[in-house]
Order: C-alpha cells, then structure tokens, then sequence
C-alpha cells in the first residue's frame, strides 16, 4: 500500500494549498492512516482500484463502536473527501460514500458554550498583563475582534490590513465558509483596541524588514498569525485568568448570546456573524432571549404573587 501512502501526502498537500488549519490537515491525516492500516490488514489485500462499498461499511462499522455520532461523522466525511480526490485522479470510476448517511446529528443537541462577562474581563486582564508591548497590544486586539465582532478563528487569521475600513469603522470579512462576503461595523472597544495596535504592528515589521506583510494580524517574526497560534496563545491566556476555556468559538458564541441580551434583533444578530441561514442564530435563543423573558415575566402565575401580597 505504498501507492495509498503516497496518494495521501498529495492530498493532503492539496487540503494544506485550500487555506485548511494545520490542526484540521492533522486530524485528517491520522483518520485516513488508520482507513490504510485498516486496508492493509485485510487479507486478502484488497486492491486500491477494486475495494467495494461493503468494505467501507465494514471499516466504519468497526470504528463505531462506544464513539459519538459526531466523530464517527467526522470520520465519514474525511473519507468522503479521500474519495472524491481518488475520483479526480482516476482510480475510483465513482465515490460510494458519497452515498452513505452516517449518523443523524442534531445542531441543537448541545447549548453553545459562552462565557460569562466576568470570564470575559478576566481574560481582557490577563491579556494586558502578558510580558512585552507588542504581545500585549497583539492579544488585547485578537479578544477585541473575536468578541467584538464575532469572528471565526479562520476569518480572525485571514484578514488583510485593507479589511479595515478606518473612515466607516467597518471590517470586511470573507465568505469563504459561507459564499458570501459581509461587512460588520466594529464597536468603539475594538476599534480603539485596533486603533492602538496598528501603529504597534507597523513598528515590528520595520524591526523585522517586513513591511509589505499583508496581514493584519502578524506574529513577533513579522509573518501573519496562523490559527494554531490563535489557539495556544488564547488558551494560555485562559490559563493564567484561570477561565474554563475550550475553544476560540466560545468567543463569539459569547457575542452573539450577549447582543440577543442586550435586545439586539435575531436577524441582525444573523448579518453580524454571517450565518447562512436564521436557523442556526436560533441557537443562541436557548441560552438568552429577552423577548422570552419578557413574556414570561406576563406569566399569570406572577398574579397570584400580587393577589397574595395584597
């Protein structure tokens, strides 16, 4: 099986060239490893060309066992995209799981993860109290954006200096998740914090013969900040503020519960993020819904209450 090895590396390599986070090539890399140990143990060995749909069904069967739907979905899905890159190469005539259904799976099966506004400010200090002018100035404004304007981490990491628009105090971020580019007007926090940090950005490139650097964000060497160091960086500042943190998408769960609290419309809560479809907005309205606090405070049980007092 050295040719599924080296059919691996390229399409990996081609996932990489796609913009896919390190952390995503990984896991994909170690699923279709385990799919080609699998193979390979078969015996007799089955041909690249030849392996049937019931052999796919057999390795998923297999990897099912005391596992959650989400992962053996996942596992689907990364095989799914192994073979469609083996139709485009030419050695599957078709891609049989294209037609498989893997497990049913709920988006609303778990409330999204926020937190809370003392979490919150706990992070802000513990970002401001990192060692050095740049770095302080670099996390103060990563928290502001994500928070601020509900960023995804690969949004966050993909903005250009041309993003931002400095006249209208907006910022223009790409569709790539969703089709289709938005534009969001920052709050007076963030764009103070990215106010403060572009003059900061521009003196580290010069220190480090990087002018022409794009990015908006840019590492202390002066290159753009990947996700996985938006990731480590964020989860070492939650260590220190001692703030049960679990990943980037908390942060802008937090925004998007936090402005439906503060009575902000579903539907422009819907444009801030970007999301496809109101649907997945809905969400955030089993965490915080003011309308629903407000017809139930209209209760008739809150009568009984009065009458009582009286």
């Amino acid at each position: 099986m050295r040719r599924w090895d080296a059919l691996l590396d390229d399409y990996l390599v081609q996932c990489r060239a796609r913009g896919l986070a390190d952390g995503t090539v990984r896991k994909m890399m170690f699923a279709l490893d385990d799919w080609g140990v699998w193979l390979r143990r078969r015996r007799p060995r089955p041909v690249l060309e030849h392996i049937t749909a019931e052999q796919h069904v057999e390795y998923l069967s297999s990897r099912s066992s005391f596992r959650a739907k989400s992962t053996v979905y996942g596992t689907l899905c990364i095989m799914r995209g192994m073979g469609d890159y083996l139709v485009r190469r030419g050695i599957w005539s078709s891609n049989p799981l294209r037609w498989m259904k893997g497990p049913r799976i709920s988006p609303y099966s778990q409330l999204p993860q926020r937190l809370d506004g003392e979490q919150l400010e706990a992070l802000w200090c513990a970002a401001a109290a990192r060692r050095g002018a740049y770095s302080r100035q670099l996390w103060i404004t990563v928290l502001a954006l994500l928070y601020g304007a509900g960023l995804r981490r690969g949004e966050l990491v993909r903005l250009d200096l041309d993003c931002y628009d400095r006249g209208s105090g907006t910022l223009r971020v790409d569709g790539r998740k969703t089709g289709q580019e938005r534009c969001v007007p920052l709050p007076e926090l963030t764009l103070r914090a990215l106010e403060a940090y572009l003059p900061v950005r521009h003196n580290r490139l010069e220190q480090v013969a990087a002018v022409a650097e794009r990015a908006l964000l840019i590492s202390p060497a002066g290159t753009r900040l990947t996700a996985e160091a938006v990731s480590n960086g964020l989860h070492l500042i939650a260590h220190r503020a001692e703030v049960p943190f679990h990943s980037v998408h908390q942060l802008r769960h937090s925004c998007a519960s936090d402005l439906l609290a503060a009575g902000v419309h579903l539907a422009e809560v819907q444009r801030i993020l970007g999301h496809r479809v109101i649907a997945t907005t809905v969400r955030y309205t089993h965490i915080t819904d003011p309308q629903r606090r407000q017809a139930m405070a209209r209760h008739p049980i809150n009568d009984w209450l009065i009458a009582e007092a009286a």
